[in-house]
């Protein structure tokens, strides 16, 4: 009797554990690739303005399936009209979803700030970002901000898109013991507003990306995947896998959160920016989170 209890007892601890064991791989979910995966065209500023159809066709060529845009000297289509520019990426296999444009010149000049509404309505992208704002001195400077951020984001919303916001490691660093980043997600309304989360500068900041995409991720649709290293105590940029970012933990984490679009950024370069993009590609499609 003893040993036929015995065995039972060890047979129920071993289902349980298998249970449990299963209950930790679906919590955490099979590894997946990224696809599709994006790239921010400013990584390509140097060569772009020259040769924007001939350039964003290596890039769609490298496998990058989605564009961010920025604010160049061309403006963020690069002298293309709407239709002219959704009609060359559709040839490609590419859609843009998103550009960084210039929010600091013309959050006070409506006319402008109706054009870029406007453009990116009719290029069919779907968010309008606000690539930096600078560090700001004091709360009322960060209030004034986040109010800012609320009225944009509404007259974007009017039109359909998505008005955002795209961290650099400086708001967050705590101001009087608070994070910039985290009052802007407090004072900000979901309705009007969402981020744009880097991976480096968050990283770089010494912020815990995992604990803050675990309680804002929600407030997160996009990310850029970048990676650095720290040389003589400052962060230089690297290509992907070779630097101080954990993408399969942070990334996955990243998904499970709901970010929806990966996008690759890089802004220093071993030896050009398309030998670095074509190696990010690479790594991108192999990287199983």
């Amino acid at each position: 009797m003893q040993r036929r209890s015995f065995l039972k007892q060890s047979s129920l601890l071993t289902a349980g554990a298998f249970t449990l064991g299963q209950t930790n791989l679906l919590a955490s979910g099979p590894a997946k690739l990224i696809s599709p995966f994006g790239v921010q065209l400013y990584s390509a500023r140097d060569v772009l303005p020259k040769d924007p159809k001939g350039i964003m066709t290596q890039l769609a060529n490298m496998g990058y399936k989605q564009f961010e845009s920025f604010s160049g000297a061309q403006g963020f289509l690069w002298g293309m009209q709407p239709k002219e520019i959704k009609s060359f990426l559709d040839g490609l296999g590419v859609k843009m979803i998103s550009t960084h444009f210039n929010y600091k010149g013309q959050v006070d000049k409506p006319d402008e700030l109706k054009k870029s509404i406007e453009m990116a309505h009719d290029a069919g992208l779907t968010y309008l970002l606000c690539p930096y704002m600078g560090p700001q001195k004091t709360w009322d400077e960060w209030k004034k901000v986040a109010d800012q951020f609320n009225a944009v984001g509404e007259e974007v919303s009017k039109a359909g898109l998505k008005f955002g916001y795209h961290n650099h490691d400086y708001s967050f660093r705590p101001l009087d013991g608070k994070l910039p980043q985290e009052f802007l997600l407090a004072n900000t309304d979901p309705k009007y507003v969402m981020f744009e989360l880097d991976l480096c500068w968050i990283d770089v900041a010494g912020v815990d990306t995992a604990a803050h995409l675990k309680k804002y991720g929600k407030r997160y649709e996009l990310c850029h995947v970048k990676d650095y290293t720290v040389k003589d105590g400052k962060p230089v940029q690297n290509d992907l896998g070779k630097g101080n970012v954990d993408f399969k933990k942070t990334l996955r984490i990243a998904m499970d959160s709901g970010i929806k679009y990966f996008l690759v950024e890089q802004e220093e370069y071993a030896e050009s920016p398309m030998v670095s993009l074509k190696n990010d590609a690479e790594y991108m499609k192999t990287l199983a989170v």
